[in-house]
């Protein structure tokens, strides 16, 4: 199926973009399964978000807004058939702009942590937004999860999807070059879902975005992840300083509370006296997977399950570290959808990645992408219920 236009959108705070025309009412782009869309709200420059909806033949549905290409809802059924949404979010726009911490967005141009906004490439040295204490996070104050994106229908035989697309111009939160950049996500009728990130650059530039979703999937009303079951596919982690800047060791998970190679209850040894797990106030760190030989097709990751409803989740990614965050600085002052208010530990995040601060490490893998070397990277979540 061809791609089809169904929305443009521009830079939140910026002269691009479309005025809002509310509707609600969602407006059928493909035959079933179904690609909908629907006016979402306006940024406060009055830029319309609209809101994405796939639906595959299962009744599993995935919600994304143009805004910070975020993934705001995600139904999907449990062992017994009954449906409930296994990710945490926002009702409204000013919730993502201004509350929301970075639920279900795209963030970049760098996601994770550079050590105190500065880097250094090809002998220049650059400066970055820092808004994280010292440090760069997640793309600076305004990074892709604050940007409006363009979008359009993007299925194929196997799947319903859409593609988000955005520019990010030379100087962007500090970043050199021009950035061209899209993800697409597609949902499968097997309850896959594919995250395609394409990227290309007019100038050399540190690059590295991720999925930032917090799941919970025994559903939307569940207190939090602390009884889920985690398998990660790591013998090594990299252990962080006080601002959670990797040091440059690659520490062994063995005998230590990060040991995830056997599906474990996250909740078991979050509170073990450790110095790391002190730090991060739980788990905050990224997790060195295991090198798999072949030709660059995403491996196994992570396999997160909630045993009460029996809803796994397998994550498969091409790239080389997964950020284990379990929602240590959620807060019941935190109001999400539908007033729920989220407490701590109340979502888990698997964010796919390069490893944090790696233009300051040269010994990690490269995080650099360069005019004649296209990104492509892809991550995969494998949704089930036994």
């Amino acid at each position: 199926m061809k791609d089809t236009v169904v929305g443009v959108g521009g830079v939140a705070s910026g002269a691009q973009g479309t005025r809002a025309r509310p509707n609600p009412h969602f407006t059928a782009v493909t035959e079933l399964p179904t690609v909908s869309r629907r006016y979402w709200g306006t940024t406060p420059s009055r830029r319309a978000v609209y809101a994405y909806e796939l639906t595959n033949r299962v009744g599993t549905r995935l919600t994304a807004i143009t805004l910070g290409a975020t993934i705001t809802s995600l139904r999907v059924a449990d062992r017994t058939g009954t449906l409930d949404d296994v990710v945490l979010g926002m009702d409204d726009v000013d919730g993502y702009l201004t509350r929301s911490p970075y639920f279900g967005t795209v963030v970049g141009r760098y996601a994770n942590r550079i050590a105190g906004g500065r880097f250094a490439l090809d002998g220049v040295a650059h400066a970055l937004a820092t808004n994280d204490g010292p440090n760069h996070l997640h793309g600076g104050t305004i990074g892709f999860d604050k940007q409006l994106y363009a979008a359009r229908a993007a299925s194929t035989a196997h799947g319903v999807g859409v593609r988000f697309s955005l520019t990010s111009p030379d100087g962007d939160e500090g970043y050199p070059g021009e950035v061209r950049f899209s993800v697409r996500y597609l949902l499968h009728d097997d309850n896959r879902v594919f995250i395609d990130y394409q990227a290309t650059t007019t100038r050399a530039t540190p690059f590295n975005p991720s999925q930032h979703t917090y799941w919970n999937l025994a559903g939307s009303r569940a207190a939090d992840i602390l009884g889920h079951e985690l398998l990660v596919n790591a013998d090594r982690f990299t252990p962080v300083d006080a601002t959670l800047i990797p040091t440059d060791e690659l520490a062994l998970v063995e005998g230590s509370p990060f040991d995830f190679r056997c599906a474990t209850p996250i909740g078991a040894r979050i509170a073990s006296v450790d110095e790391q797990l002190h730090v991060g106030c739980g788990y905050d760190h990224n997790f060195v997977l295991r090198p798999v030989s072949g030709r660059g097709e995403p491996a196994l990751a992570a396999t997160l399950r909630d045993p009460i409803t029996g809803r796994q989740l397998d994550v498969y990614t091409t790239e080389p570290g997964m950020q284990l965050y379990t929602g240590n600085h959620l807060g019941p002052a935190l109001e999400g959808r539908a007033g729920q208010r989220y407490g701590r530990h109340a979502g888990v995040c698997l964010e796919t990645q390069h490893f944090p601060d790696s233009p300051n490490h040269p010994q990690f893998p490269s995080a650099i992408l360069r005019p004649e070397t296209p990104f492509r990277s892809r991550t995969i979540w494998a949704l089930s219920a036994r």
